[in-house]
């Protein structure tokens, strides 16, 4: 499984429109969009930013400025908007609670951002922790009394909350959700 990193929301948020890394940083750290879901430092935001650069999905250009210092604006390039609708269109997305709580939250805020339906976002996400959960409730049935049993025991008790949680992502009002 590949690491956590903010690359793909990134992208989204320059899909929306072009901006520079203090603008991108203020989306990281407003509760109102994707500060509850990230907890992202200005070094890390760049680093991103430079490494998105290399890998050609976004581009950077400085943009001069009167009253202040020049700033690297960045934009998405079609490779990026590639990776991006890759992304928002995961038809297997990871049923771990940590990228649900993240990944998952990021592709709703993202999707929502560039006015793309969230229900079949929700839907693949759903199906994958229903079959995670159906599978580690087998797991749990033939496991001895012990940690291992604790440990499967516990996922399942935490897939069984994001699940419930889930089916409150869908009945989200219709503003929220979808257009």
């Amino acid at each position: 499984m590949s690491s956590l990193t903010p690359d793909e929301t990134i992208l989204g948020l320059l899909a929306a429109e072009a901006r520079h890394g203090y603008q991108l940083l203020e989306c990281f750290r407003d509760p109102a969009q994707l500060g509850e879901v990230w907890n992202l430092s200005t070094s890390q935001l760049y680093a991103v930013l430079k490494r998105l650069e290399r890998q050609g999905d976004v581009i950077g250009c400085q943009i001069e400025s009167d009253n202040a210092p020049p700033r690297t604006e960045y934009t998405l390039t079609p490779q990026g908007r590639i990776h991006l609708e890759r992304w928002l269109n995961e038809v297997n997305p990871s049923s771990s609670i940590r990228r649900v709580r993240v990944e998952f939250l990021s592709r709703l805020f993202i999707a929502r951002l560039l006015n793309i339906p969230t229900i079949p976002i929700v839907v693949r996400q759903k199906r994958v922790c229903l079959q995670q959960a159906a599978a580690l409730r087998e797991q749990r049935e033939r496991a001895q009394p012990g940690i291992h049993f604790l440990a499967v025991d516990l996922v399942v008790t935490q897939l069984d909350a994001v699940l419930l949680w889930i089916e409150r992502c869908e009945l989200v009002p219709k503003d929220w959700v979808e257009d």
